[in-house]
């Protein structure tokens, strides 16, 4: 892609991606998408990516070590 197609997202700390699709018009991808801005969308799916990597290694899905108490999960407490 040859440069940036605008300068700045408007985001503060989220910097303008340089090549954020192979399709040459971002303004229709985010429009397809409606996730806001292509740089978020690319954040979301990094920290979505992350998320995943990080649930393998603390296996939600096993059985609880030790029985939680009888009222962790009553409300209000």
């Amino acid at each position: 892609m040859a440069g940036l197609l605008k300068k700045t997202t408007g985001l503060t700390g989220l910097a303008v991606s340089d090549s954020p699709h192979e399709e040459p018009d971002v303004k229709k991808l985010e429009d397809q998408l409606q996730g806001g801005q292509i740089e978020e969308v690319i954040r979301q799916a990094e920290n979505e990516l992350s998320l995943a990597k990080k649930m393998l290694q603390w296996k939600p899905w096993e059985p609880l070590v030790e029985e939680p108490p009888a009222n962790q999960w009553k409300w209000p407490i």
